[in-house]
């Protein structure tokens, strides 16, 4: 997301420009098109009073269509915005003031009552500028209408009484300047002061969207009804990243959360369960809060990722074992140790018969299963806490295949590497993430090899659809398991091998959620069995 900005000039706003300087200027030579074109069609008509152009008409009808000619030339210097907009708003009042004046002089003077028109072009220019400008206005139209009428009296014996009329009509002009001035720079400030604001504001939602957005707790605001009103990325995530539209009803996106929902409504003091969009997405845990103090106010729900708060359980229960198994590795591998060595020397024995010789096979043989049990189990106590790191997928793998074939005695068309997209980062320790696939190739080479086929194991990565989250393929083309073993393969303790722990898959299980990973069993529908590691997004991870 783009940088905050704080401040921006007003100008710099969509749409202002035009519409504090530009606009009110086309409005104003629209009103000066008007005036002309009226003048011109009463004129020449013969509908207006009888005194317009009554004193001159030809000075009338001259005025009056150059008049109309400067509206139509303005209009085009006005939407190409050239000359300067002061320049053009000087001329254009100016000529406003001139161009009434002839016209109330060739209808007889101040005795008219045209001159009152002056006072709108002077409204209209102190509005629109600011600064001395609007007085230079009002000066210019009183010395120019005090003019005509002292050249009226010189040359045609204009009455006295009409320069009291000149001189009221010269205060209404300074009046209407100072008044449009007062209440134009008012009208700005205002303007200025709710654009501020808007920007202020426009601000604080960029800023409370990209906290929302980015927070790695996910967010979803529901109305009365229990529609979707708002959803951050967080959220679509956790609830398995569903079609989101507007006011869509949260029941069509996840059940369980709506069920969450009405329960919370119902005893607010019960605690949250979590729940699971599908297979492979995480765990989240709903918090609901109020929004607004009536009861038909919306629901702000918190959605948080329950993958952390389960890899910091793993790592509290792993410290857990290994404080337990140190003891029980004390009181058992002395006394295992003292049957072992003793099953061994009574093997020395030549008087023993071949059923003897027997038992003492088998007490040789469970007792290496139970060192090799011990083992595992503190293998996995004294693991330290994992160091996950990213990095590439796929340099990573080929040092792994490398040294598989050469410690399992595999060919080269016997283990392969397919990815795609062939750059992938995962987010996982590395010691771990070896650990992890080395037992899993074991057991694909030691149970998924086909009694007739050549052995094949196919370790196959890329993104997910959906969330663009990486994964790898253990794959296998062995007989499967069947449904009622998948079940249980990742509980301690459980094997289908007389000489087996048990402990493999379950300690691959508790090394990937100690990485935010998740190991899962897919069944292959053309036969062979898929273990998949599902890595947590490098790319939403928040270190």
């Amino acid at each position: 997301m783009r940088a905050i900005k704080r401040k921006r000039s007003v100008d710099h706003l969509p749409g202002s420009e035009y519409g504090q300087t530009w606009r009110p200027l086309s409005y104003l030579n629209f009103y000066r098109m008007a005036l002309a074109a009226v003048f011109a069609v009463l004129y020449f008509a013969r509908l207006g009073p009888t005194m317009l152009g009554q004193h001159d008409p030809t000075l009338f009808a001259v005025v009056s269509l150059l008049y109309f000619a400067f509206a139509l030339l303005a209009a085009v210097t006005i939407s190409r915005r050239r000359p300067a907009f002061t320049l053009q708003v000087n001329v254009q009042v100016l000529t406003d003031i001139v161009a009434v004046t002839l016209i109330m002089h060739a209808s007889g003077g101040l005795t008219s009552g045209l001159g009152i028109l002056i006072v709108v072009a002077i409204a209209g220019g102190s509005i629109i500028m600011e600064g001395r400008l609007a007085g230079l206005y009002a000066a210019v139209a009183a010395l120019i209408v005090l003019g005509d009428q002292v050249y009226s009296q010189l040359t045609e014996a204009s009455p006295d009484t009409a320069y009291t009329h000149a001189g009221l009509l010269g205060i209404t002009f300074f009046a209407t300047a100072l008044l449009s001035y007062v209440l134009a720079r008012r009208a700005r400030e205002s303007e200025a002061l709710a654009l501020q604001r808007g920007v202020d504001l426009a601000n604080l939602e960029q800023l409370n969207d990209y906290i929302i957005r980015n927070l790695q707790s996910g967010v979803v605001v529901v109305d009365r009804d229990d529609r979707i009103r708002m959803i951050n990325e967080s959220g679509w995530h956790l609830l398995g990243m569903p079609v989101v539209r507007d006011k869509q009803p949260l029941a069509s996106v996840s059940p369980q959360l709506v069920e969450q929902l009405r329960i919370w409504h119902e005893d607010r003091d019960r605690g949250p369960q979590p729940l699971q969009a599908h297979g492979d997405a995480p765990l989240a845990l709903p918090h609901f809060t109020p929004l607004g103090t009536t009861a038909n106010a919306g629901t702000l729900i918190f959605l948080e990722d329950a993958t952390e708060s389960t890899q910091q359980m793993q790592q509290m229960k792993l410290a857990s074992v290994g404080r337990l198994t140190a003891s029980i590795a004390h009181e058992i591998r002395n006394p295992l140790g003292a049957i072992s060595h003793a099953a061994q020397l009574l093997g020395e024995s030549e008087r023993l018969d071949s059923g003897d010789r027997r038992l003492i096979e088998i007490i040789s043989d469970h007792s290496r299963r139970m060192n090799t049990i011990i083992e595992n189990v503190l293998q996995l106590s004294r693991r330290e806490n994992s160091q996950p790191k990213t990095f590439e997928l796929k340099p990573w793998l080929e040092t792994f295949v490398e040294e598989l074939r050469a410690v399992q005695q595999l060919d080269v068309q016997q283990v392969r590497i397919e990815l795609d997209p062939e750059r992938v980062a995962v987010y996982i320790d590395p010691s771990h993430l070896q650990q992890v696939l080395w037992n899993l190739c074991q057991n694909a080479i030691q149970h998924g090899a086909p009694s007739k086929l050549p052995f094949e194991l196919i370790l196959r990565g890329g993104l997910f659809l959906e969330s663009r989250g990486p994964h790898l393929d253990v794959i296998d083309a062995g007989p499967g398991i069947d449904a009622a073993t998948a079940q249980q393969i990742f509980d301690p303790f459980y094997t289908t091998a007389a000489s087996g722990t048990g402990l493999g898959l379950y300690i691959a299980r508790e090394l990937c959620e100690c990485n935010r990973a998740r190991l899962s069993y897919l069944a292959v529908p053309t036969g062979g069995s898929c273990f998949r590691v599902s890595f947590a997004d490098p790319s939403r991870i928040k270190v």
